[in-house]
């Protein structure tokens, strides 16, 4: 079977691959760029996005979503964590919410996919607490600045490692379940 995968990110790219690893299933890449919707609700977002990306490419296809949801913001910013950290970046968003009484923030992944039929998601969600300054690579956005409940290393310090850990981990675990169901 083969599915495409909607995103411009090399570094997604990567890590799917490293995750969705089922002999009987094929990824491909699709380098295009989905206007998502601007919405705080991540379900009607990722739902918006696979629809367009079907629409795109007219095959089986799944697109991902990963926010951060800020205790001190209420859950804030959610849906729209790209604007968020476009406008801040490492350095500017650990110096705001990196100190204090309460860094807390869970980092969610939602997984869209449709058949063609129907549409399925898979989520997944890690605790963890800001960083009071970035550290390692700042290359895969605010990896630099998460450090996973239980750990001392942001993402960005752990290596290979957040790959067994991560909110898209736990994502693809639901997903590659489904999909090993859907193939046997």
């Amino acid at each position: 079977m083969k599915i495409r995968f909607i995103t411009r990110n090399s570094n997604k790219i990567i890590e799917v691959n490293s995750m969705l690893n089922l002999p009987s299933i094929e990824i491909i890449p699709v380098k295009h760029s989905i206007d998502e919707i601007q919405s705080e609700d991540v379900d009607f977002l990722v739902r918006d996005k696979l629809y367009k990306a079907f629409d795109y490419v007219g095959r089986p296809v799944f697109v991902e979503h990963t926010g951060l949801y800020i205790d001190n913001l209420n859950g804030f910013p959610g849906g729209l964590t790209q604007i968020f950290w476009d406008k801040l970046q490492a350095d500017k968003f650990s110096s705001l919410f990196g100190s204090g009484p309460n860094t807390s923030l869970i980092a969610k992944t939602v997984i869209g996919y449709c058949d063609s039929k129907e549409i399925y998601t898979f989520k997944g969600e890690v605790k963890g607490k800001i960083a009071e300054t970035p550290r390692g690579d700042y290359d895969f956005q605010w990896d630099c600045i998460f450090i996973p409940e239980g750990e001392s290393e942001t993402f960005a310090e752990m290596g290979d490692k957040k790959n067994e850990i991560s909110m898209r981990r736990l994502a693809f675990n639901e997903f590659s379940a489904f999909l090993k169901e859907k193939t046997s």
